[in-house]
């Protein structure tokens, strides 16, 4: 028999749900990147609009340019290179 299909937020609760003592904060939805610096990919749970797939958490990649209110960011995921459109609350500075 064919298993079932779980979804495809199957077995993330602890990437998709956040900490009691951390608020979302507006400087967070204001983050300002520039091109060619590294970002690192941190799903944020309280903002759903952008979200990346949870196979990209913690992943870390380049800023190629903005698009609306989302950056460009690149990535290799098992070797191939992806292009994802994500919103600052989901990206951290690398330092």
């Amino acid at each position: 028999m064919a298993e079932k299909s779980r979804g495809k937020q199957h077995g993330a609760r602890s990437k998709l749900s956040s900490n009691p003592r951390e608020k979302l904060t507006v400087n967070e939805l204001l983050k300002e990147f520039e091109e060619g610096e590294k970002a690192r990919i941190q799903i944020n749970p309280a903002v759903t609009e952008g979200r990346p797939h949870q196979r990209v958490h913690g992943k870390t990649g380049e800023v190629k340019g903005r698009r609306g209110d989302s950056y460009q960011i690149e990535i290799k995921d098992g070797g191939i290179e992806k292009t994802l459109f994500l919103k600052p609350a989901h990206l951290k500075k690398v330092e």
